[in-house]
């Protein structure tokens, strides 16, 4: 099996034996190799009951709850790392959800997907609709999505909130992007730090 580009990405993001916390962290796949590349202490919340038993079968620690309102129960800088891997733009408050892994974490790795890309933008240009594609295969109705933003938004979001961006990176499906990402690029992945 391929390893997924995001995934290399973050771990490169992260320094050895670290405190890693993962919001949304689905399967525990992440966090596996984290312990197994990193030798990281690793953590996940994760909503679906179904995703908790793939993470014990992985050996990995994960607790059932829903990120929106499990982070208040955690002490400042109790990870050195917090990770919401597309994940970001499904929450019912991201700011608060940010803020909090920043409060949390020493640093927090915000990956998401970008609604702005070249193909997304020429279907809505030449279609008229809501785009699908291979990376957003869902329709309006039963997307998981609540939040739709870009590379651009993001930083503006981070500016604004006085969140410093240590590392951006793009990524396409299969290779990084690194110009024009907001045209150009499927996902960003952000290294964040408090200023």
């Amino acid at each position: 099996m391929t390893e997924r580009l995001d995934y290399k990405i973050i771990i490169d993001m992260i320094k050895p034996h670290s405190h890693v916390l993962d919001l949304g962290c689905g399967d525990g796949a992440l966090l596996s190799k984290l312990r197994e590349t990193k030798d990281c202490k690793v953590t996940g919340i994760e909503i679906s009951e179904k995703a908790i038993y793939a993470c014990m079968e992985k050996g990995v620690t994960a607790v059932q709850g829903d990120i929106d309102s499990s982070l208040s129960d955690y002490s400042d800088n109790r990870f050195d790392y917090v990770i919401l891997n597309e994940s970001v733009q499904q929450v019912l408050h991201p700011e608060k959800v940010i803020l909090e892994s920043l409060r949390i974490g020493k640093k927090a790795i915000v990956g998401i997907p970008n609604f702005c890309h070249a193909s997304s933008r020429f279907q809505l240009f030449f279609n008229g609709q809501v785009p699908i594609t291979r990376w957003l295969p869902y329709k309006w109705y039963n997307t998981p999505n609540l939040r739709f933003l870009s590379i651009k938004d993001f930083r503006q979001f981070c500016f604004e909130k006085n969140i410093r961006i240590e590392e951006e990176r793009g990524l396409r499906p299969h290779y990084e992007v690194t110009f024009w990402r907001n045209f150009l690029a499927h996902n960003g992945i952000f290294l964040l730090s408090q200023t």
